[in-house]
């Protein structure tokens, strides 16, 4: 990166559409998408905030699965960057891979390297919970569940060869690879901590860096423990839309019924962004944006 950039804060969001796929927890997956073969990418002018120095912003590409999918606006309100989203629910890293189309939920044009070689991304975001309920064909039905070590052997594999394709294809302009880990699972505790460590291992072994999203919606010194509410902190009680209960100084991160999308209004059937002002999202994007921030003002 040779010329500063200050990441800048979006204080209010307002989002159209509809929320992420109508899955209740990982033990059952999201319908497919509609139209598979059609591209879902989305991009975003930068808007230069205004305690901005001159120079050119980075151009961020996010890629994920249903949490994705719900995060996707806020972020790039958040980052105001070069932005470009291609979010699939129901995937993980397996569907971007190149090579996979056959059995992959996200079409030819999405895939990680072909957007790579597109878009010349200085920062891919990475954002999958670890699809742990083999609902994607191309994890050749690998539960976590059903096997632990072959789904995290594969996991492993699969997020080696994911960092390679980006790799190759933004050749000597490599872009740097932000791996977001995840938030409690309230249904097996320990797959989320052991494939957020594998994030951890494939980050160093490759140089890139780590968003650890998933602490900013779990409780202090309870870092896999799955809550619905946390304390409101400084930036929610600022902002009464974003303290969702003010008078017990709480927040709610999840709806009654579903204890894994951050999306506060009600699912639908078609996935789409969150259309409401929802803590969790917000927490996580600020988050992804403060670790590309700080890297941008380091380089």
């Amino acid at each position: 990166m040779r010329k500063p950039w200050v990441v800048g804060v979006l204080l209010a969001v307002v989002l159209l559409g509809a929320c992420t796929d109508p899955s209740s927890g990982p033990e059952a997956g999201p319908p497919p998408l509609t139209s598979p073969e059609a591209s879902a990418t989305t991009h975003q002018r930068p808007v230069a905030p205004p305690s901005a120095p001159p120079g050119e912003p980075p151009t961020v590409l996010y890629l994920g699965d249903s949490l994705a999918m719900e995060n996707q606006k806020v972020l790039g309100a958040e980052l105001r960057a070069r932005y470009t989203s291609a979010p699939h629910s129901g995937t993980t890293l397996c569907d971007y891979l190149e090579g996979s189309a056959e059995r992959s939920l996200v079409p030819a044009t999405d895939k990680a390297a072909a957007l790579v070689r597109s878009l010349r991304p200085d920062y891919v975001v990475l954002q999958f919970w670890g699809n742990s309920w083999g609902y994607t064909p191309c994890m050749d039905g690998i539960t976590y569940d059903a096997s632990r070590d072959e789904y995290l052997e594969r996991y492993a594999a699969d997020a080696r060869r994911l960092t390679e394709q980006i790799a190759a294809a933004g050749g000597s302009r490599r872009p740097r690879i932000v791996w977001v880990l995840q938030g409690p699972d309230p249904i097996t505790p320990d797959r989320v901590r052991r494939v957020n460590a594998l994030y951890e291992e494939r980050a160093a072994a490759s140089g890139d860096l780590v968003a650890d999203a998933g602490r900013a919606v779990s409780p202090a010194g309870a870092r896999y423990t799955w809550t619905q509410y946390l304390p409101c902190d400084a930036h929610e009680r600022a902002r009464p839309d974003y303290c969702t209960q003010p008078g017990r100084d709480r927040t709610a991160l999840h709806r009654d019924d579903d204890h894994l999308h951050f999306c506060l209004a009600p699912t639908t059937s078609r996935p789409k962004p969150c259309p409401v002002r929802s803590p969790g999202i917000l927490r996580m994007a600020r988050e992804i944006t403060r670790v590309i921030g700080e890297h941008v003002r380091e380089d």
